[in-house]
């Protein structure tokens, strides 16, 4: 099938689906695995309804428990999970036994419900507020410095200790993009990462370890080279239309913005090399605040089926649940989530779940042709062309 083309996908919004319709489309379907790249998972960035990731420090399982069954009702296999690291390691030398407690008892009822746990470590950044711990050391300091290097293992083998023993795990996330909260140039990047990684496999050796940074080390100079992400066993990508810049190429339902998923993905295949190489959509929504439930739940559908033409295996859709605007946030991140704050499924909700059972265990169909190579001049305009030629989009404006 050509790059980016959809045509071989039906549309899920012109049929009638219901829980009869999504049994007979999923039935053969093989149950995925936490390692399975080759089969497809659907999973959603986890976001409390009640006192948002604040709850680390007012703990209240009663509330996680709706959260988390209205979660795997949608269809969800996994969650991504944030801890807040100031929370957990408020001093270089001490973990807090109370908030690993709390990560136990986070992870025993995701696997009560059958949904496996990506933990993001070091955070660091989150829905753009930041959470340093009180003996941070900016900017390259993060990655160089020997002391922060004791406490961050220091932090990861106490985890690992907590993870261990639970059967429902797919791995650490290295922090929610890092890169935005501690940026240096990227041999220093790279080194840090590959050290770290290797912790990771050390302590924790079943598990699937990842970088989630944001789209800027793909498209220019920003702390990690894209030749050492995507040399990761199954690399990810944040593709948000607003953050990105698609919207200066085409509106929200035009290939820039419903195609980005697929051609993010093809620019990381092009640095690594390989065309099969295993992607995780690992935080995707368009950011749009002027879209309404019905337009957000249309461009999921495009972007994700074009995705899945792509040869894209996992998804991770952020948010589980819209924030409470009791909270002081940037105003779009109140209307992420694929359920209201008090739990009504919205229309994009609706079309996540039809997604996950048609399409959760399914063989991925990795493309076989190889990517051109990737920009020569690595900008975001240099890393736009590249990816709007692989659509086959001109812009009105180019």
């Amino acid at each position: 099938m050509a790059a980016g083309s959809v045509t071989g996908s039906t549309s899920l919004l012109a049929k009638p689906w219901g829980p009869s319709a999504v049994r007979a489309a999923s039935h053969d379907a093989v149950p995925s695995k936490s390692h399975d790249l080759d089969r497809h998972r659907f999973g959603v960035n986890y976001t409390p309804s009640k006192n948002w990731w604040f709850c680390w420090n007012e703990w209240d399982a009663d509330p996680i428990k709706r959260d988390l069954d209205a979660i795997a009702a949608l269809g969800a296999d996994h969650l991504r999970i944030l801890l807040i690291w100031p929370y957990f390691q408020p001093n270089p030398k001490w973990i807090s036994p109370v908030h690993l407690e709390r990560l136990d008892q986070l992870l025993t009822l995701m696997g009560e419900r059958e949904l496996d746990a990506l933990v993001t470590v070091f955070t660091g950044q989150l829905s753009g507020w930041f959470f340093l711990p009180p003996f941070n050391k900016a900017g390259s300091g993060f990655y160089s410095d020997e002391t922060m290097w004791t406490a961050q293992e220091l932090f990861i083998r106490q985890l690992a200790r907590v993870m261990q023993p639970k059967t429902n795990i797919i791995g650490f996330d290295i922090g929610n993009e890092i890169n935005t909260c501690w940026s240096t140039e990227p041999r220093v990047g790279d080194a840090w990462m590959k050290k770290m990684l290797s912790l990771m496999g050390s302590a924790c050796p079943d598990g699937l370890h990842v970088n989630g940074v944001d789209e800027m080390p793909w498209f220019e100079a920003n702390t990690f080279s894209p030749q050492a992400l995507a040399a990761a066993p199954m690399p990810v990508i944040h593709c948000y239309p607003y953050w990105s810049g698609a919207l200066k190429y085409g509106g929200a339902m035009d290939p820039p913005s419903t195609k980005l998923l697929a051609a993010m993905a093809a620019l990381v295949r092009s640095y690594a090399g390989d065309p099969r190489k295993p992607i995780w959509a690992e935080e995707f929504n368009t950011c749009i605040e002027a879209l309404n439930e019905k337009q957000q739940s249309e461009w999921l559908e495009k972007a994700v089926l074009a995705a899945i033409d792509s040869g894209v295996s996992w998804f991770s859709y952020w948010d589980s649940h819209d924030v409470d605007r009791k909270f002081e946030f940037n105003s779009l991140e109140y209307s992420l989530g694929l359920l209201t704050n008090d739990g009504r499924v919205k229309e994009q909700g609706k079309v996540f779940k039809q997604l996950a059972g048609a399409y959760r265990g399914k063989t991925v169909n990795f493309p076989t042709q190889s990517f051109p190579p990737p920009p020569v001049n690595r900008t975001q305009e240099a890393s736009w062309h590249w990816m709007l030629d692989w659509m086959g989009w001109k812009p009105v404006s180019a």
